[in-house]
C-alpha cells in the first residue's frame, strides 16, 4: 500500500487484520459509564466544558447567509444574561457558506469547519472531492469534515479509502482534518475499529462518528470503540488524535457520560476542544437549560434560547 501521502514514517498495519472488538465487553463497559453519578460541582464544570466542545452546525439545502450569521452570533453569545459562559468550539457549514461564517466569527476564537468530499454521501470522483476541499480552505475553513467512501470500505477496498483520505489531508494544507466514518452504515464494531485505524494512519487529525444524516449515529458503544482505537494508536505511534461523536447527542446527561468515558479511556489530555468535540447543535440549548437550572433552581423555557 502506498503511504507517501499519509504518515509516511509509520509502518502501516494490514487493515484486513484489524483487532476484533469484544461487543459484550464494550456493552458492559459502556453500561458502567452510564450508571456513573456526577456531583453538582463536577456537573457544572462538565456542562461548561461540553458547551466549549460543541460544533454548532447548519447543513441544510435551505441554508442562507442570514441563517449562518445568526448561528455564528449564537456561537459567540450563547446566553447574553450569562456573559461568563464559554463560546462553542466551532461552527460547521457547507463550503459555499464558509466565507460568510469566517467573517461572522472573525477574532472570536470560534473555528470555522466545513463539510467536504460530497457530504453526506461521499459519492463523487476524487477530483471533485479535492476541489470541494480546496475551495473550503481558500474561503477560510480552519477544519474540514470529510466523509469516507463507505461503499469502497464495505467492498474491502481499504487501500482506496486510505489513499483518498491521504489525498484530502494533503489538500487541507494547514486546516485540520476530521474523518467521518458514518458508523451507522458500517454495521459492526469490527468495521468501526478498522475504519478508525485506516483514517488515523492516513492522516486524520480527528475521527468522527457520523454525518448526522444516518441513524444510528453516535452511540456510546461506537464512540467507545473509536476511543479505544485512538488510545492504541497513541501508544503505538505517539500521535494524539481527536474524537468527535456526532448525531444523537441531544441532552446534557448523555454528553456528561461521554466526557466521563473520554477521561477514563484516554485521560484528561483529551478534555479540551482541541481534541474532543460534540457534533450536536441541539445539545447547546439543553446544556444551557441545565446550567440555568443549577444556578437559579428553576428551568427556563426553551423559548429563551434560539433554535439556531
Amino acid at each position: 500500500m502506498s503511504n507517501k501521502k499519509g504518515r509516511s514514517h509509520l509502518i502501516l498495519p494490514d487493515f484486513s487484520q484489524s483487532p476484533c472488538v469484544d461487543k459484550v465487553g464494550v456493552e458492559e463497559r459502556v453500561s458502567r459509564f452510564q450508571k456513573r453519578s456526577i456531583k453538582n460541582e463536577a456537573k457544572m464544570q462538565g456542562l461548561k466544558m461540553a458547551l466549549n466542545m460543541i460544533d454548532l452546525t447548519t447543513l441544510e439545502g435551505k441554508d442562507t447567509p442570514g441563517k449562518v450569521r445568526q448561528m455564528c452570533y449564537k456561537a459567540q453569545h450563547l446566553h447574553d444574561i450569562h456573559p461568563d459562559l464559554p463560546t462553542v468550539a466551532a461552527v460547521c457549514v457547507y463550503p459555499s457558506m464558509v466565507g460568510v461564517a469566517a467573517k461572522a466569527v472573525a477574532g472570536s476564537g470560534v473555528k470555522v469547519a466545513s463539510v467536504s468530499t460530497a457530504f453526506p454521501s461521499g459519492q463523487a470522483p476524487l477530483e471533485v472531492k479535492l476541489m470541494d476541499t480546496k475551495f473550503a480552505v481558500a474561503e477560510g475553513a480552519d477544519e474540514i469534515d470529510m466523509v469516507i467512501s463507505r461503499g469502497k470500505f464495505l467492498s474491502g477496498e481499504y487501500n482506496f479509502v486510505f489513499d483518498e483520505i491521504a489525498a484530502i489531508k494533503e489538500a487541507c494544507g494547514k486546516a485540520r482534518l476530521k474523518v467521518i466514518l458514518e458508523t451507522g452504515e458500517l454495521v459492526t464494531l469490527d468495521n468501526v475499529r478498522r475504519a478508525s485505524d485506516i483514517a488515523m494512519f492516513a492522516g486524520a487529525d480527528f475521527i468522527k462518528t457520523s454525518t448526522g444524516k444516518i441513524s444510528p449515529a453516535a452511540t456510546m458503544q461506537v464512540t467507545y470503540t473509536m476511543l479505544e482505537a485512538i488510545r492504541d494508536f497513541k501508544l503505538k505511534t505517539g500521535i494524539q488524535i481527536g474524537m468527535k461523536p456526532a448525531g444523537g447527542i441531544s441532552n446534557s446527561k448523555l454528553a456528561l457520560h461521554n466526557l466521563v468515558m473520554v477521561k477514563e479511556t484516554l485521560g484528561e489530555d483529551w478534555l479540551t476542544n482541541e481534541w474532543f468535540r460534540f457534533g450536536a447543535s441541539s445539545l447547546a440549548n439543553d446544556v444551557l437549560m441545565q446550567i440555568m437550572k443549577a444556578e437559579t433552581g428553576v428551568y427556563q423555557s426553551a423559548d429563551y434560547f434560539s433554535k439556531d
